[in-house]
Order: structure tokens, then sequence, then C-alpha cells
């Protein structure tokens, strides 16, 4: 006895001239048209109940091919044109502004050099506040201090380096949060 699958295959392989007629005079192209076969093809193989297919069951197919078709050219304008590829393989892409990449360099240098200056209990906790993004209590526990030596060593060690940077600095914790320094 024949599966409900394979009797829906087998028409989709009886029909399937009539079938290519009818989408080459829809979709007008023989390469559009062998596509859209295929994948109706595979999807019908996939199918595990074609039950509900009782009425117009070459209609059922039709109406699948077409929607292959559709999926396929909705796929098909997600591309980008060959303009499009053009526009993009020129693109000038500002950060990689060789002014800005020194600028960037010099700034990391200066910082670098700020932090040396910091004594080595500010740097630790400012590396471990604003870097590793730890709790103050965390650090105060760490550090053996509390966590109002937190706040007051890593102030100091951001004022620091905010005056070597020529930087603003604005507290964003504790007491008087959003002043500047």
């Amino acid at each position: 006895m024949e599966t409900p699958t394979l009797s829906l295959l087998g028409l989709f392989m009886e029909w399937q001239p009539e079938l290519r007629r009818r989408l080459r005079r829809r979709l007008g192209s023989d390469e559009l048209v062998n596509d859209v076969l295929q994948e109706t093809y595979l999807r019908v193989e996939r199918m595990s109940d074609d039950s509900v297919v009782s009425h117009n069951p070459a209609g059922y197919l039709f109406r699948m091919a077409l929607n292959v078709a559709a999926d396929q050219r909705q796929a098909e304008s997600r591309y980008l044109t060959g303009e499009e590829v053009e526009d993009l393989l020129h693109f000038a892409d500002d950060s990689l502004d060789p002014a800005r990449i020194v600028h960037a360099r010099l700034e990391v240098a200066a910082l670098e050099r700020a932090m040396g200056e910091l004594t080595a209990r500010q740097r630790d906790i400012l590396i471990a506040a604003r870097v590793d993004d730890l709790p103050q209590q965390e650090i105060a526990d760490r550090f053996r201090i509390s966590v109002r030596m937190v706040g007051k060593e890593l102030r100091r060690a951001l004022e620091h380096c905010g005056r070597r940077l020529d930087r603003r600095v604005v507290q964003r914790f504790g007491p008087g949060a959003g002043k500047e320094s």
C-alpha cells in the first residue's frame, strides 16, 4: 500500500511536465522554474502527512511551487546589488583615519605614564574598579581597607589621570556623584 506522502510525490512526478509548463508561463525563466521544481520536490518529499491534501492535489502542488518561487524571489531581494557591493568596497571608514589612530596611541601612552605615577595601591584599585569592574566592597575586602578608603583612592587616581591627560573627571559614585573634580 502506498503512503500518502508517496502518493503526492507520485502525483508530482507524473504531473511535473504540466507543472513545468504552468510555472514557465508564470515565471518566465527556465532557470527559475528548474530551481522551483527542485525545491518543491524536496518539500513534498519531506512532508510526513499529505492527508490534508484531499481536494485538488494538483492545485496544491501548483500553489506550493508558486510559494517556493515567492520565497526564492524574496530571498534574492535580500542580496546586495552589484552597485551596492561596489559602494561598500569603496566606503571610507573614518575610524581608520591615520591621524585618529596616532592621537589614540598618544593618549594610551599618556595614560600609561599617568598610571605609572600612581601608588601601587591606587593603580590596582583603579584597575579593579574600572577594568575588572569589581564592586567597591570586593575591592575593600581584597585590600583590607574600608569602602570609604577605596572611594578616596579611586578618586585620587582618577583625578591624577585626568590632570595628566587634560581631561575633566566627573565623579560617578559615592557622595557628590556628578560633580567635576
